[in-house]
């Protein structure tokens, strides 16, 4: 099988790093991506700008690839999604021409000749991925090695507290009152004198925040509801001047602020069992029947899931929990800390029972919402390197993480004397002095 390529799904930020690694160890690569360009899934996410500076979001193998060109790293700043795709990802795509393919859906991934029961001569057979391009036709790809780097953005979290949509929601949805990504300026701007919710607690909810806050203080007939799953306040605004990223914290610190400013009312403890659609607008109710007053816009930002369904013939082993890989869930899970800093990793804890397949990227994390772009670079130089054979440097960390000091933000998921997660790491959380509104139902 060493003629065959090694097949990467996805041209965003980890795909692309991976292709340019396979190329310095001499292996071929070839990207399947169903967009249309590099960093399809920033896209739609373009106006926001990122928390890591420039540097923590350039892959070192694909600046060594780019330089040839005359291609110059941004050092300085923070740069938007639309910057890191013009200035960084669009070119590492043009440098790796020929080896991406836009425009292809992977639906499957499979080994010749033998479906996920069959194990003779299993390793020794190819593998076959399936995939249909922008007019509908379908064909097979063989490949020597498959790396999924296909995120998460496409399967964002409902509004439903149990996981799955709530009632209505999916008839908001399609009536325009619920989405799913972070509000555009240039939205929200026509949102002022309206009623809007916010459901997530997450660094994509306070981004959403902070722009309605901005609403609101320039027309105070605007109004912004923020609805927390969890029962308290908790470590919801992160560590602001404490962490080592200082825009992530920066989120805290402004999302807080709106809402001690008035700005924005913030209910704690509201986990969503239903979303009606009266009179054209929104009403949310809660599992405990509590409801927030009629909205014009529910902004749906609780996090993003794996999309496994084309795994199915792959003999992955996930953690039952997050849908991480197993050696890499309890670094990450929330369950057991919501610290920022995880310790760097590769492709042994990468590793599933399906040889020489890895799922790297945001959709390494499953459910977990910890992800930091430098993490997913080491990821791809140690497969990389794994799949060259290289298993020193594979195994080798060649990445120091920054060091946050503090908690990642995801708050105590219940009430106090409530049974639950009682902190991060060993450290005592502090529920914060807010005053919060609580609608009756």
């Amino acid at each position: 099988m060493s003629d065959l390529p090694v097949v990467v799904i996805g041209a965003g930020p980890q795909g692309l790093a991976a292709a340019a690694h396979l190329r310095e160890r001499g292996l071929a690569p070839l990207v399947l991506e169903c967009g249309t360009s590099a960093g399809a899934a920033i896209e739609q996410w373009a106006h926001v700008r990122t928390f890591s500076p420039w540097p923590e979001l350039i892959d070192a193998a694909a600046t060594r690839l780019l330089a040839p060109t005359g291609w110059t790293a941004p050092t300085d700043g923070y740069p938007t999604g639309r910057e890191w795709i013009d200035r960084y990802l669009a070119p590492l795509s043009a440098a790796l021409d020929g080896h991406v393919r836009f425009d292809t859906r992977v639906t499957a991934v499979s080994r010749r000749g033998r479906d996920r029961l069959v194990s003779a001569g299993r390793q020794g057979q190819p593998f076959v991925v399936h995939v249909i391009d922008s007019a509908g036709a379908e064909s097979r790809l063989e490949a020597r090695a498959v790396i999924d780097a296909s995120g998460t953005w496409g399967q964002p979290s409902p509004a439903g507290a149990d996981g799955v949509p709530a009632i209505g929601e999916k008839h908001a949805a399609a009536a325009g009152l619920v989405t799913y990504l972070p509000p555009a300026p240039a939205a929200t701007a026509t949102w002022a004198g309206r009623h809007v919710v916010v459901i997530g607690s997450g660094h994509s909810a306070m981004t959403a925040v902070i722009e309605l806050a901005d609403v609101a203080r320039r027309d105070p007939s605007t109004t912004v509801t923020w609805a927390l799953r969890r029962g308290t306040v908790g470590d919801t605004f992160g560590g602001g001047a404490g962490d080592g990223l200082p825009e992530r914290g920066a989120l805290g610190v402004r999302s807080r602020d709106a809402v001690t400013a008035g700005l924005v009312d913030l209910v704690t403890g509201f986990r969503t069992e239903r979303i009606d659609v009266e009179d054209g607008r929104a009403v949310v109710t809660a599992e405990d029947g509590r409801g927030l007053p009629a909205a014009d816009h529910v902004v749906v930002l609780t996090g993003f899931r794996p999309d496994l369904s084309f795994l199915t013939e792959m003999r992955v082993e996930l953690d039952p929990v997050l849908q991480a890989p197993v050696r890499l869930a309890s670094e990450i899970d929330p369950n057991q800390h919501s610290c920022g800093s995880v310790s760097p990793h590769g492709a042994v804890e990468l590793m599933h029972p399906e040889a020489d397949f890895y799922i790297v990227g945001m959709k390494s994390y499953g459910r977990a919402p910890t992800f930091l772009a430098m993490t997913g670079h080491e990821q791809v130089r140690s497969v990389a390197a794994e799949l060259a054979g290289d298993h020193e440097a594979a195994r080798r960390v060649e990445l120091v993480l920054p060091e946050t000091g503090v908690c990642g933000g995801a708050g105590l998921f219940e009430a106090p004397g409530e049974s639950g997660a009682g902190g991060c790491c060993g450290v005592p959380t502090h529920p914060a002095a807010l005053s919060l509104n609580t609608f009756g139902g």
